[in-house]
């Protein structure tokens, strides 16, 4: 156990929770719960022109859906603006950090020339040691004295060691005109004092770490864990985007995913453990490890979420499953069930979830148990109720009426009547399946007679005779 583990997911409240967000947090909660550390939560809110409580709101609900708990209160990152603000002048107090006066023009003519005798555009200023006797009244930026030689070594536990050349490196701002910090700034001072020791990420922040370096070392302050995680991909092998189907984590809720299927198959998008497809949470959290991470992108693969999903639900506890279809209907703006059906529907769970990959797919199996009499055959099932199936309808309902309602029984009492008829019961199938659920695929007539009970299967029956 290392109950001094401290990771955190910091989203950006432009949007929704996008699924690669989701796995980010994903990896950090269970890198985080797995050793008995916390695992925190900052909305990363300082561009205020796109941060909008609609998304912080879609952040908070498509991490509790997907049941992505977090330790302490949400952090705001503008909140904290006072403290950033106050490390960057200790960064100046340090010598670490410089005011500097150059204006935009300046800086865009050192680039054009930069361009033109084809060296680098990266901007050092001309102010970094300037005499404080020789700064005029005149706005300014704080920015980080970047080191003038050598190399920076990011010491990453997915990628490895990988160095920097210190000459790619700015003189990043950290305050600008406006006296406003800059988000490198603020995700540092953050990371530092939420007491953050492992940065799980995506591998698009790796650069950024090199930068977020000169902070930490220009205070003074120990460096986390950097872990860059590769980004996800779809089919075509490029980077995941709306062409590849849907972006944002609730939009799996609405389709009808299980949460612990999408979790099972985020922790498998990028990590394994040994050749385990299918596990639990439990197993999850006592096998994540750094070391499973792969360095090459992960593709996005909808065959294989169903097929984990569809294994989640055969193995789910059905009162559990019962809660998830309402949540489920309700995320997806569909008319709710009555307790009636959904009491009917744990009762059928048994011959249900081993045959369905989807919540909706789960509700269309059981519709037997939903649908209300007179049961509507759709037009595949309606073929076999002709009007000699129907007579035999007609002459099976008395059959039913004082046997023992057992499975063992209602098969003896089927089959024998199919004999008499001189017939196999598969004839009986057709039209049973279209009077009893009004569709032609079904789950056993058996199972749905005991579950819908005596008193409703005869009531049906004789529906569908008339």
């Amino acid at each position: 156990m290392c109950a001094d583990v401290v990771t955190r997911f910091a989203p950006s409240p432009t949007g929704f929770l996008h699924i690669g967000g989701a796995r980010t947090a994903l990896f950090n909660w269970l890198y985080a719960r797995g050793r008995g550390g916390k695992f925190l939560l900052r909305i990363e809110d300082t561009d205020r022109a796109r941060s909008t409580p609609e998304a912080t709101q879609a952040i908070l609900d498509g991490m509790a859906w997907l049941g992505l708990d977090h330790d302490g209160d949400v952090i705001s990152q503008h909140d904290m603006a006072p403290r950033h603000i106050e490390v960057a002048h200790a960064l100046l107090e340090k010598g670490a950090a410089f005011k500097c006066f150059a204006t935009q023009e300046e800086i865009e003519a050192f680039r054009e020339a930069a361009r033109a005798e084809g060296r680098s555009t990266l901007y050092r200023s001309p102010w970094r040691d300037a005499d404080a006797s020789s700064h005029p009244d005149a706005p300014f930026v704080i920015r980080i004295k970047a080191p003038d030689a050598g190399k920076t070594v990011i010491r990453d536990t997915v990628q490895g060691d990988v160095t920097i050349d210190n000459a790619q490196l700015d003189d990043m701002i950290l305050l600008r005109s406006d006296g406003s910090p800059v988000y490198m700034l603020a995700v540092v001072v953050d990371d530092h004092d939420m007491g953050v020791t492992h940065v799980i990420r995506g591998d698009d922040h790796l650069n950024n770490a090199a930068r977020q370096m000169m902070i930490y070392h220009g205070m003074g302050w120990d460096v986390p864990v950097w872990s860059h995680i590769p980004l996800i991909h779809g089919d075509d092998g490029k980077k995941l985007s709306k062409r590849h189907g849907a972006l944002g984590a609730q939009e799996y809720q609405v389709m009808g995913y299980p949460a612990a299927g999408m979790r099972n198959y985020l922790a498998r998008l990028g990590w394994s453990h040994g050749d385990d497809e299918f596990f639990s949470d439990a197993q999850a959290l006592e096998w994540f490890d750094i070391d499973g991470i792969r360095k090459s992108p992960a593709q996005f693969d909808f065959k294989k979420l169903e097929n984990i999903c569809g294994q989640h639900i055969a193995a789910a506890n059905d009162a559990a499953l019962r809660h998830e279809l309402a949540a489920y209907l309700e995320a997806a703006g569909k008319p709710a069930l009555s307790d009636a059906q959904l009491n009917g529907l744990e009762k059928a769970m048994y011959c249900l979830k081993e045959r369905a990959k989807t919540l909706p797919e789960l509700i269309e199996k059981g519709h037997f148990v939903v649908a209300s009499r007179p049961i509507e055959a759709d037009e595949k099932a309606a073929k076999h109720l002709d009007t000699v199936s129907r007579g035999i309808l007609s002459e099976l309902t008395p059959h039913l009426q004082d046997v023992s309602w057992e499975r063992e029984t209602l098969e003896e009492v089927l089959n024998g009547f199919a004999a008499a008829k001189d017939t196999k019961f598969g004839k009986l199938a057709g039209p049973l399946r279209a009077a009893l659920a009004g569709r032609a695929a079904t789950p056993s007539v058996f199972d749905m007679m005991l579950v819908l009970g005596r008193e409703e299967t005869i009531a049906r029956l004789t529906d569908a005779a008339a």
